[in-house]
C-alpha cells in the first residue's frame, strides 16, 4: 500500500492528510509555530500518524504548500529524515493544471493556488473560492482555467481577536450566529457584528465579482475553518467543502508525477 501525505502549512495551522490513492483516510492539525526543530516537527507527525492508525513505512511521497516559509527547513528535514520521503514543494516552476495571470504571478500564494487548482478541477469553471482561514481570500478561476483575480480580507477570527484586544471592555467571545441580530448585551452584541458583518461582506464581495466580471452563472466553493458557518448563513455559497486544500495537493501531486 503507497500512501501520499499531503501539508498545508497556513499562518495559524499545519493540516495534514494522508490519502490511499483518491480517499483522503485521515487528516490532523498541529499549531503553526515557526521555533520547533525537525526533531520536534518528526516525533509529532509520526505519532499523529500512528494514532491515527497509520503505518508509516506506507507512506512513500509527500507533498507541502506553505504560506510560512520560516519553518519550511525544519518541517521538510523532519518529513525527510521521519518518513524517508523528499516532499514535492508547491511553488514556481511545479505544473497545476491552471494558468496564473495576475500582474506578478509569483506573489500568489501557495496555498490560494492549491485552493483554485481543486475547486477548478472538482467543480469546473468559472468558479470564485472563498478560503476562511487567517485571512479570508476570494480567488477567481475562469471557465478555461485561468486565475486572473483574487483579494484578500481580514479573516473572521483575526478581525474578531483585534475587536476584544484593543478595546479594554470587550471580551472575547465564541463566534457563532447569534439567535438574532437584535442583540441587548455585550455579548450577542459582538457576535452579531462579527457573524452578520461577515456574511454582509461575503454576500457584497460575491455580487461584485458577478457583476465586473461579467460571470454572473459562476460557482461560488467555500472552504477553511471558519467556512461552514459562513455558508450556513448564505444562500450565494453554492459548496461547502472542508477538504478542498488537501484534496489540491492530491491533484498537484499527481499532475507532477
Amino acid at each position: 500500500m503507497e500512501m501520499l501525505l499531503v501539508g498545508d502549512v497556513g499562518n495559524t495551522n499545519l493540516t495534514f492528510g494522508v490519502y490511499d490513492g483518491k480517499e483522503l483516510i485521515t487528516s490532523f492539525r498541529l499549531n503553526t509555530k515557526v521555533n520547533r526543530t525537525s526533531d520536534e516537527f518528526g516525533v509529532m507527525i509520526t505519532d499523529l500518524l500512528i494514532r491515527n492508525q497509520i503505518n508509516i513505512k506506507n507512506i512513500r511521497a509527500s507533498i507541502i504548500a506553505s504560506v510560512v516559509p520560516d519553518l519550511m527547513h525544519s518541517l521538510t528535514s523532519a518529513i525527510v529524515r521521519y518518513l524517508g520521503v523528499t516532499p514535492l514543494i508547491v511553488g514556481p516552476g511545479i505544473k497545476t493544471g491552471i494558468r496564473i495571470q495576475t500582474d506578478n504571478p509569483k506573489e500568489v500564494g501557495a496555498d490560494k493556488i492549491v485552493d483554485a487548482v481543486a475547486a477548478y478541477e472538482k467543480y469546473g469553471g468559472p468558479v470564485l473560492v472563498l478560503d476562511f482561514g487567517t485571512a479570508t481570500t476570494y480567488d477567481l478561476v475562469d471557465e478555461n482555467g485561468t486565475f486572473s483575480y483574487g483579494i484578500i480580507a481580514p479573516g473572521v477570527r483575526t478581525a474578531a481577536r483585534a475587536l476584544w484586544e484593543d478595546a479594554a471592555k470587550l471580551p472575547e467571545v465564541e463566534i457563532r450566529k447569534p439567535k438574532t441580530i437584535l442583540a441587548k448585551e455585550t455579548i450577542s452584541s459582538m457576535q452579531a457584528g462579527i457573524y452578520f458583518g461577515q456574511i454582509g461582506q461575503t454576500e457584497y464581495i460575491i455580487r461584485k465579482f458577478r457583476e465586473e466580471s461579467g460571470l454572473a452563472a459562476m460557482k461560488v466553493v467555500a472552504t477553511g475553518g471558519m467556512g461552514r458557518i459562513i455558508a450556513e448563513g448564505t444562500d450565494m455559497i453554492d459548496v461547502y467543502d472542508a477538504n478542498l486544500t488537501l484534496d489540491g495537493l492530491r491533484l498537484i501531486y499527481e499532475k507532477n508525477l
